[in-house]
């Protein structure tokens, strides 16, 4: 292939010439960063648009003070250029010589640079096949009349590096010849001695950032010479050379030192790798220390232009046929180290056309196929998508299973085998017709409190951690949530994952388990979902991919607009827009459905007063139950059977009308009741304060109990008293309970209590009924029953609130 892509790279070429996509070719004959751009990338580019309505500073003067920074030598001695290659084609014009020695093999524009200056071109070839190293006395040897003799550190094709020390001794024993050190793929070399900041007169040095830091787009090179020779230089080029972005990114690449240090620590490994891979399939690989391998073919194989034709007509793999190197020829290839699923594939494309027998051995580890949903907030609606896709999967005869690798809620419930796993996972688990598994939800958080949880792992207590504590133990949970998630998965058609919160909460990305680490994890797409009710979802949508990396936009598959109320064919102009703007499509327009029926997956939807009524029925025959919304609400969904009864309101309310001290006897069951207590005294809730409430405490909890089929003063059936019951966070009482006529009528009844969010159980009503006698105004009152103690471990709390203080 070095007749179309002799320098590899060019995805149109590739794309034109396999029929496929740009985006659906694995680019191996181009060596870049396998870790790709930083993440910084996006924002100062974003940051620098503003400036575009100017023209680029022609001096470069904030990117050569931070290549002066950075290497430690003068900003006089450097010139910047539309890339390393822009610097190369200038340089050998003023040079003043006439020849040029280059060792091969070699970077092919290094000839061709001086021939286009009407150099004559010596070259230097191995003394055997195979034999890269390079050798000064070889080079010297040819340094019989003054020369221009270009080196490469690391060498492209073969990876080598050779000494400083050896370029400056050959510096000082030729001073009429000058010396040009490509130092193009020097940061990924461990230790690496850059003559950028110190080196001979004769000296100058190619420095390239487009391949360190995966921005080849960008183009922008540096060259550290001479100060005389840096003026001619930039005399020489044409003005405005480097654009506005391009300074701007050079700028900060310049000074992040920390993303060079990961790259290589990070590379040695997938360059072992993709080494180890081809000598399994007899190729002889010289040993490098860049970021690509120098290959040579088995002797079985076809040519290195052959191959290269049905590697990527076949498999969609391209990669760097050498026959366009001098010294080398067509049983060469250059292969990019990459990351290892895309190493994987390279492999098994080569194994397939080279060893057909051999090829299931390398063909990549089974993946779940996978599809991730993550919302731009919070109650996106994210839980009941995922319920949706997991029946529609289900009933098409796919094996699917539902999984949220981190949950924060209180409501939760138990699995047959008593595990505890969050609410929304066991609707997802019957949405896909499956028991509920605790591998569906591995880590379950309840907070104790703004600063704490209960964590919960693979529906067992692990302990209440505070931010911190849990922030250190995140390393044990993601080691949980992978180990579920590869035992769930193991075996299903596909897989349906919920995100939390948003992918966007910058605060979380550090120690992220739920979001794009578990896209990452599972290798899934992602949609993001926008609640379009609310507004703003273009904006969110927008903002949350502005937020993202890089590496996390590439795992976008598009949005979904949820909840919309309207012409879903309105949305075209803005759909248009974001498509344009973020390079991802609207996918899906889900129409808003009231009154789905479904439990919530937390209390989110409850604290902003979406579920329940706000206000008391106008019907006097319906019953009316109050739920206290207090600091801290658990299992809320427990009330959900109360409110599809039909002659029921349940409504939630934030604080009473009425001001008034502290009562006794809360609902017990939750830990965190000292909050909600103080919370509750904090609204001035008493019981001296409401009428018919009584300063003791009401011992008697637990259960509902009904009068008989008699209201007061004769006025039809009467509404059921409601008692407390045990656990739960809110507080019910029937609305105008014990204001029938009569002096006793209130005593006789006493208070309403508070009613929990826990499981409560209603009194039978076929059941014998306790007597009762009839009250001064003509109603029915029960007969009082002596209650026990309270006992010492039992809080104070608050009785005597009714309904009627709401």
């Amino acid at each position: 292939m070095s007749d179309v892509f002799p320098h590899g790279g060019n995805r149109s070429a590739l794309a034109a010439a396999s029929g496929r996509r740009p985006e659906d070719i694995l680019d191996a004959s181009a060596s870049l960063n396998p870790l790709g751009p930083p993440d910084w990338l996006r924002t100062v580019l974003g940051a620098a648009v503003s400036e575009l309505a100017h023209y680029p500073d022609p001096a470069a003067t904030a990117l050569l003070t931070a290549a002066a920074a950075r290497y430690g030598a003068p900003p006089d001695q450097f010139a910047a250029g539309n890339g390393t290659s822009q610097l190369l084609f200038a340089l050998p014009r003023l040079t003043g010589l006439t020849r040029a020695v280059i060792p091969m093999p070699a970077y092919a524009d290094y000839a061709t640079a001086c021939r286009q200056a009407g150099l004559a071109v010596h070259s230097v070839l191995p003394v055997r096949d195979g034999d890269f190293d390079f050798s000064p006395e070889a080079v010297e040897a040819a340094l019989d009349a003054p020369a221009l003799v270009i080196l490469g550190s690391p060498g492209n094709p073969a990876g080598r590096v050779f000494p400083a020390r050896a370029v400056r001794d050959l510096a000082a024993r030729h001073p009429e010849s000058f010396f040009l050190a490509d130092e193009a793929f020097a940061d990924f070399v461990e230790g690496f001695a850059s003559l950028a900041g110190d080196r001979p007169a004769n000296v100058a040095v190619l420095l390239s950032l487009t391949k360190a830091f995966a921005i080849p787009g960008l183009r922008l090179g540096l060259l550290a010479a001479a100060p005389g020779l840096v003026a001619r230089l930039r005399r020489a080029l044409p003005p405005w050379s480097v654009n506005t972005l391009a300074q701007a990114v050079g700028v900060r690449a310049l000074a992040d030192t920390d993303y060079l240090r990961q790259t290589r620590a990070a590379l040695p490994a997938l360059r072992e790798r993709l080494a180890r891979g081809l000598s399994r399939l007899e190729f002889t690989v010289t040993p490098g220390q860049a970021n690509f391998l120098l290959a040579k073919l088995p002797a079985k194989a076809p040519g290195s232009t052959a191959l290269c034709h049905r590697l990527l007509a076949e498999h969609g793999v391209a990669l760097r046929d050498c026959a366009n190197f001098p010294g080398l020829s067509d049983r060469y290839l250059r292969i990019a180290v990459r990351p290892e699923p895309e190493t994987d594939r390279i492999l098994f494309a080569l194994a397939a056309i080279l060893a057909p027998s051999a090829a299931p051995a390398y063909l990549p580890k089974r993946v779940t196929p996978a599809l991730m949903l993550q919302g731009t907030t919070s109650n996106a609606g994210k839980s009941v998508l995922t319920a949706g896709i997991c029946r529609l999967l289900q009933r098409h005869g796919c094996n699917v299973a539902p999984f949220k690798a981190q949950n924060m809620s209180l409501n939760s419930g138990v699995t047959p085998d008593g595990a505890e796993m969050g609410r929304a996972q066991i609707l997802q688990a019957k949405a896909c017709r499956l028991a509920p598994d605790a591998r569906m939800n591995p880590v379950l958080l309840k907070p104790t409190s703004d600063l704490g949880s209960q964590v919960i792992v693979m529906g067992r207590p692990v302990g209440v951690m505070r931010v911190k504590d849990y922030i250190a133990y995140k390393p044990t949970a993601a080691a949980a949530v992978r180990e579920a998630y590869a035992s769930l998965a193991a075996g299903r058609d596909a897989m349906v994952i919920e995100g939390a919160g948003s992918p966007a909460e910058v605060n979380l990305k550090a120690h992220d388990i739920v979001n794009m680490a578990m896209a990452r994890l599972a290798e899934a797409k992602v949609l993001l979902v926008a609640d379009i009710d609310r507004g703003g979802a273009y904006a969110a949508l927008a903002g949350t991919m502005d937020c993202l990396t890089e590496a996390e936009r590439a795992l976008v598959a598009g949005y979904v607009l949820n909840r919309f109320r309207g012409d879903a064919s309105l949305l075209a102009p803005a759909n248009a827009f974001l498509r344009d703007l973020t390079g991802r499509e609207v996918l899906g327009v889900v129409p808003h459905i009231e009154d789905l029926g479904l439990p919530e997956e937390d209390s989110v939807s409850f604290k902003a007063g979406e579920i329940l009524a706000d206000a008391p029925p106008t019907d006097p025959d319906r019953l009316d139950i109050v739920l206290l919304d207090l600091p801290h609400v658990s299992n809320g969904t427990d009330v959900d059977a109360l409110t599809v009864e039909p002659d029921v309101t349940v409504r939630r309310v934030c604080r009473p009308r009425c001001p008034g001290p502290s009562g006794r006897d809360p609902p017990a069951g939750k830990p965190q009741y000292p909050g909600d207590l103080a919370a509750l005294r904090a609204s001035g809730a008493g019981p001296g304060d409401f009428p018919g409430g009584r300063k003791r405490p009401d011992r008697n909890r637990g259960h509902l109990r009904r009068p008989p089929d008699a209201r007061p003063n004769g006025g039809g059936p009467a509404r059921p008293r409601i008692g407390p019951a045990v656990g739960g966070g809110t507080g019910v009482a029937p609305r105008g309970h014990g204001t029938g006529g009569g002096k006793n009528a209130d005593r006789d009844r006493g208070p309403a209590r508070p009613l929990g969010l826990a499981p409560f159980r209603l009194r039978n009503p076929s059941r014998p009924q306790p007597r009762h006698r009839r009250g001064a105004g003509g109603g029915d009152a029960p007969r009082r029953r002596r209650a026990p103690r309270l006992r010492p471990s039992e809080p104070p709390g608050l009785g005597g609130l009714s309904a009627r203080n709401f």
